[in-house]
């Protein structure tokens, strides 16, 4: 079983659960991000385009509801909250601001995996945008997710199917630096046979086709040494 392409982050404020939780993951294959605060997870959650969540309920600095009240503002990323808390009420209030599954403490790392794959098959194919249809500067930019649409001003953009999936997902992490390798196995899929330059090439070509000036870029913007982002104000 590999996952290497799906990226896991752990967020609880006791060392030790982070540890068995992160080596139980990475030996089913995912690649886990740590975090012990609230802020830390944010900050990671800003950076890095993951798959999944583990979050614990009571954190030092904010509270899982918290944490799980502001991604969700901007992610559609499944979420479990890990929790001492066994009460109906409780569980039921995680599930209702976003979280996509509740495991209460003490549990078994095993289950944990077991919950975190059955997550991710569940939600496989609905990692979509928190709206339809995103409008950039004014209208200048519109993307329809549900038509597979992009617009500029009043014209239909072509984008190649490739284009497309690149183009959506920089959309879903605005802000977020993307390697060109994270491109290829989130967009592109990992049986893609192509080289990372690539990517290079499906950059290029976006911007011939939705920048005003494709060689002073406003959407998607180069980050040297690394990869790209997508950025515009919606």
């Amino acid at each position: 079983m590999h996952n290497y392409s799906k990226k896991i982050l752990v967020v609880d404020d006791e060392k030790k659960i982070v540890e068995v939780v992160k080596s139980y993951l990475e030996h089913s294959g995912y690649e886990v991000f740590e975090a012990y605060t609230g802020k830390e997870a944010l900050q990671v959650f800003e950076k890095v385009p993951l798959s999944l969540i583990v979050l614990d309920l009571m954190l030092p600095d904010f509270s899982g509801e918290e944490i799980c009240k502001i991604i969700r503002k901007k992610s559609r990323i499944p979420i479990i909250m890990l929790t001492a808390k066994a009460e109906e009420e409780d569980i039921l209030k995680g599930l209702n601001i976003g979280a996509d599954d509740y495991i209460t403490k003490p549990f078994s790392p095993k289950q944990l995996v077991a919950r975190v794959t059955a997550v991710l098959r569940r939600t496989a194919g609905d990692l979509v945008p928190l709206s339809n249809i995103f409008s950039f500067n004014n209208g200048e930019l519109v993307i329809d997710s549900l038509k597979y649409e992009v617009r500029k001003g009043n014209n239909i953009v072509n984008l190649t199917p490739n284009e497309y999936k690149i183009l959506m997902t920089l959309v879903k992490y605005p802000g977020k630096t993307f390697t060109r390798e994270e491109l290829i196995s989130i967009a592109l899929g990992d049986d893609f046979e192509g080289f990372d330059r690539t990517v290079d090439t499906h950059i290029k070509n976006l911007r011939q086709k939705i920048e005003t000036d494709s060689k002073a870029p406003k959407y998607i913007l180069t980050v040297h040494g690394i990869g790209y982002r997508f950025q515009g104000a919606e």
